[in-house]
């Protein structure tokens, strides 16, 4: 069990021998785990105060003088940038690498204040910005290392709580743009991403109990989006879930749609937060208040499987 967020912690210092990146903070580096290369690397970090979109534009001017910018704070802050990423970043391409921890209503007893569950809704908007939700700390440390690759602007979300472990060993699987297909079945598909990914793992056992066979894939990468791989379980499985930890409205859920309706229509459940706010309880409470938990995921594929043709 670990937390993505020390899968983001463990890359910025694995990244340090590129002396191009550098570090921003607004405050709160302890949480988001960006304080291990504060200490190791003071003169490459930047302490922005709490001030998110002054945060977003030193990261622009950096980046336009060729360094390579890593900022993060809590996904909810992030949204109070999102002028500042939008026209200071995402307009004029500039790799700032933006990462928001203690995304989504497993956040928990924070309260629905703290929960951002339009985060990846937000910055998919944005032309030119990659945006990603990781499963476990091995994949995020695995997508964080590409970054200074990818030639431009990108959102990652994390998350404060432990999850399994999915990756480790397996390193070489993750690769920002392309989804995993975890296990194979012929009768439905379960896209996931996220603290969902391992609902999603459970839900295909419960349902290969009672012989449904499913598909589960882990879409880190939500936009671009896989469309190669879900045209392929599209066509072989016929029916799609997918599952979130994040509004119905405008995530992977709603990119998928976006996409299977305009390529190769086959039904599809989703699930994720409904149109609410959370509220403060548990992780595991606030999964099942929702609706995001394996026992609900797999309601949605015998929804899905009974509306085939």
């Amino acid at each position: 069990m670990a937390a993505t967020r020390d899968g983001y912690g463990d890359a910025l210092l694995a990244l340090a021998d590129n002396p191009k990146v550098v570090v921003l903070e607004a405050d709160l580096g302890k949480s988001t785990k960006s304080l291990h290369f504060r200490k190791a690397h003071p003169e490459r970090t930047v302490s922005c105060g709490i001030g998110e979109q002054n945060m977003l534009l030193v990261g622009a001017g950096l980046a336009s003088s060729g360094y390579i910018p890593f900022a993060s704070t809590f996904a909810i802050f992030t949204e109070r940038a999102f002028e500042q990423m939008r026209n200071g970043v995402a307009r004029p391409n500039l790799p700032v690498h933006l990462c928001g921890s203690h995304g989504g209503t497993h956040t928990g007893t924070d309260g629905s204040s703290a929960q951002s569950i339009e985060d990846l809704a937000i910055y998919r908007t944005l032309p030119n910005v990659v945006v990603m939700h990781p499963c476990d700390d091995v994949s995020t440390k695995a997508l964080t290392m590409q970054l200074p690759e990818l030639g431009k602007p990108s959102y990652m979300r994390t998350a404060r709580n432990k999850t399994p472990v999915l990756y480790d060993g397996k390193e070489d699987q993750i690769e920002i743009g392309k989804g995993v297909t975890i296990c194979s079945g012929e009768d439905v598909a379960i896209i996931a991403c996220g603290v969902l990914v391992h609902e999603a793992m459970d839900a295909a056992e419960s349902l290969r109990s009672e012989g449904i066979n499913a598909t589960v894939i882990d879409m880190h990468t939500i936009k671009p989006l896989d469309t190669d791989l879900i045209d392929s379980v599209a066509q072989n499985c016929g029916a799609i879930v997918t599952a979130e930890d994040h509004s119905i409205i405008g995530g992977l859920g709603g990119a998928v749609a976006e996409y299977l309706v305009s390529s190769n229509p086959v039904p599809m459940e989703k699930i994720g937060v409904p149109d609410r706010f959370g509220e403060s309880a548990g992780s595991e409470e606030m999964l099942e208040m929702m609706g995001l938990k394996s026992h609900h995921i797999c309601e949605a594929a015998k929804r899905a499987i009974a509306r085939k043709a």
